[in-house]
């Protein structure tokens, strides 16, 4: 069995507003106290890396408009087999998850549905809410987001800055993916 400490982990994740970025880096905290190696990229430039370097893979996207960006599928149709063949996990980041009947990868319309969109099978999922930041959006994406929040009776304010995100899931989540066991261990 590899010695934890010199097992490296990849964090590779597509976000818009930079939250999922966020919530890698708190994994990679968490991870690298219990002694393992972890590199942290967006998935467009995970090309420049050596993949089948890494023992687990964690795969982060967030959502926007119901939907994960297209590079989150590629990436996972690309390199199906390499993450079938370690332990690999996957989380998505959406606001929608603030709701505690949406929060599980089973109860969340947006992580079922892309699942059930790819063959992949992860070992670990997770859904983490994310961060509704409507200053920093453009003035399409405010009007929208906002319209939407209404509809499903969210912060609704112009000015607002709302952190939804459990970040002791988080935590648990990524010790949860140390413990996986490598593919052949129960």
């Amino acid at each position: 069995m590899t010695d934890p400490a010199t097992e490296c982990v990849l964090i590779a994740y597509a976000t818009t507003d930079g939250h999922t970025r966020r919530i890698c880096e708190r994994l990679k905290q968490v991870m690298e106290s219990r002694g393992r190696q972890v590199t942290v990229a967006l998935l467009s430039e995970t090309g420049a890396l050596d993949l089948p370097s890494f023992d687990r893979v964690v795969i982060g996207a967030s959502i926007r408009y119901g939907h994960h960006q297209p590079i989150v599928a590629e990436f996972i149709a690309r390199h199906q087999t390499l993450l079938e063949s370690r332990p690999s996990a996957f989380f998505s980041v959406n606001i929608v998850a603030r709701k505690p009947n949406k929060n599980t990868p089973e109860t969340n319309p947006y992580c079922r549905k892309f699942l059930q969109s790819i063959a992949w099978r992860p070992r670990l999922t997770a859904v983490f809410a994310g961060k509704l930041d409507y200053p920093s959006y453009g003035f399409v994406d405010r009007q929208m987001i906002r319209l939407i929040m209404l509809m499903t009776k969210g912060p609704t304010d112009p000015t607002a800055v709302v952190e939804f995100t459990d970040w002791a899931k988080v935590e648990a989540f990524g010790r949860d993916v140390c413990a996986l066991p490598k593919p052949g261990q129960p």
